[in-house]
């Protein structure tokens, strides 16, 4: 049973995502907050794998709580609920170790997968966030694609194929189909080209692409 703790200072939508996940008969909601400035203790006490945390918040914001997670529970995998235009505080989230970012307006099927995903120690994130985050990046003046291309030396000719997929968005089953690859190939790839390149997720990485041009000329 994965257990979730959920932080939002909206009770409507808590119970809106409670109702939702309360349809996943390997999900329980374990505990709910409207104030960051407890998340971290109450996923320590109901011992979370999962918390879903609303980047703005009255009182302690979901920022301040996922930083604070870092730190006093690293092991529960942190899931922000995010509106769109918020690329800035999804930087941040993701430098404190958000392993996802998912749209409120995401579906059911989309929220209950995330959780899935986060709880199995891999990395979710809405393609639109994706996006909303490398325009973000590239609008606010980012260093010359040349310095980029050269922390792509490292990439294999398939690597880089690979991470020009990852830039757009795709999925690892996705890229699987397009190069004729199992999905566990996909995933081995993807992981090495996390490594090589210091990325701690496949935003990072797919900002990285972006910032060296490759997207542009593909």
């Amino acid at each position: 049973m994965i257990r979730v703790l959920l932080a939002d200072d909206q009770e409507l939508v808590r119970a809106g995502i409670r109702l939702v996940l309360r349809h996943a008969d390997d999900i329980e909601v374990v505990a709910e907050t409207a104030d960051g400035r407890d998340a971290a203790q109450l996923a320590v006490r109901h011992k979370v794998d999962v918390a879903l945390l609303d980047i703005q918040m009255a009182g302690v914001d979901g920022l301040t709580a996922a930083e604070r997670m870092a730190a006093q529970a690293p092991s529960v995998r942190v899931v922000m609920l995010t509106t769109f235009g918020e690329e800035e505080y999804v930087r941040r989230a993701l430098r404190a170790g958000a392993v996802g970012f998912l749209l409120k307006d995401s579906t059911p099927q989309e929220l209950i997968r995330a959780v899935r995903t986060a709880a199995a120690g891999k990395h979710v994130t809405s393609p639109e966030i994706t996006g909303q985050l490398i325009k973000g990046y590239l609008d606010s003046g980012s260093p010359k694609a040349a310095a980029h291309r050269e922390r792509l030396a490292v990439l294999t000719e398939r690597e880089l194929e690979i991470l020009v997929m990852v830039g757009t968005g795709a999925s690892n089953a996705e890229i699987g189909q397009r190069m004729f690859l199992g999905e566990g190939t996909v995933k081995a790839h993807v992981s090495r080209i996390l490594t090589k390149l210091g990325c701690a997720n496949r935003v990072q990485a797919a900002v990285l692409a972006h910032e060296a041009g490759l997207l542009s000329n593909p």
